[in-house]
């Protein structure tokens, strides 16, 4: 393996294991409810941006086709405004691993849309692989939902938000690719950013003015500078390096070590519980998926 072949890996690995452990900390920053979720999605929006923006000063200055902006907007709304603020409201209601499960579905959705706009064949394979998956899924809303016990507690709301998250990111990915392959990583985020800042600072902006930073805990504020600078900036970052260097499949399949962090730690801290249906539920999902990508690996 190649140094920069390695890089690819170590860089992929990083990003979504701060994805894992980002279940376990939104849920308990959001489970408070010290920050509503269009205010924390705001300070991320505003404190990733301006590390971007940061940043791009000691870079070669890139100019925007001014056609794009129009288009970085919509990728702005449909890849991070929608996606995160989905998430953000459905974590307080639905468990770190049924959230984790319900993620593993994007690379379904990848395939579904790719077969949509750019008419990529969907073979039976990938079509049972989707049906298997599909099946998991309802698996677990028929035996979580209404469970009030606590830590197993979810709800049909945050499911189907969860749903929504996934589908939105991967029609971003699907819809902007090209865009996103246009520039720098540093030029498309900065703009990124500022455009989910405007989108969402006139709704929030009242709360955060008004926010007693004082009462608020200090590992509450240590989970904020997390989410901040390692869940939204660094992995914004990583994500584009290790696909320069990786083949996407190779990418895709990094996006597994989410839940199975995101799941041990919230069980060890007792966020959560590993039940029998839960672990059918996710061998279910996981087993559509790896059909579906073998598929399209095959395929190509």
């Amino acid at each position: 393996m190649s140094r920069n072949s390695l890089a690819g890996h170590l860089a992929c690995f990083a990003a979504y294991a701060i994805f894992g452990i980002n279940i376990i900390v939104c849920k308990d920053l959001t489970g408070g409810h010290l920050i509503s979720p269009i205010a924390l999605f705001t300070l991320r929006s505003i404190g990733a941006g301006l590390l971007f923006w940061f940043i791009s000063l000691f870079q070669p200055k890139e100019e925007v086709d001014k056609k794009d902006y129009i288009k970085i907007f919509a990728a702005s709304f449909l890849g991070f405004f929608l996606t995160q603020l989905t998430f953000l409201i459905a974590i307080p209601s639905v468990t770190p691993m049924s959230c984790s499960i319900i993620s593993a579905m994007s690379p379904i959705y990848t395939m579904l849309i790719a077969a949509m706009a750019i008419k990529e064949p969907v073979t039976a394979k990938k079509a049972c692989g989707v049906s298997i998956s599909l099946f998991g899924i309802i698996f677990l809303i028929i035996n979580s939902v209404g469970a009030h016990n606590g830590a197993s507690e979810n709800s049909f709301s945050g499911i189907v938000l969860m749903i929504l998250n996934s589908l939105s990111f991967s029609l971003y990915l699907g819809i902007f690719k090209p865009l996103i392959s246009k520039y720098s990583v540093v030029t498309f985020m900065k703009w990124i950013f500022l455009f989910a800042t405007v989108m969402s600072l006139p709704v929030s902006a009242k709360e955060i003015v008004t926010l007693s930073w004082s009462s608020i805990p200090a590992p509450q504020l240590m989970e904020l500078g997390f989410l901040i600078i390692f869940a939204t900036f660094v992995s914004y970052f990583l994500i584009p390096f290790g696909q320069k260097r990786i083949r996407p499949t190779l990418v895709s399949m990094y996006s597994y070590i989410q839940p199975i962090i995101a799941t041990g730690i919230a069980i060890i801290i007792g966020m959560d519980t590993l039940t029998w249906q839960k672990v059918l539920a996710a061998g279910l999902v996981f087993g559509g998926v790896v059909i579906v990508s073998r598929s399209r690996s095959a395929s190509h």
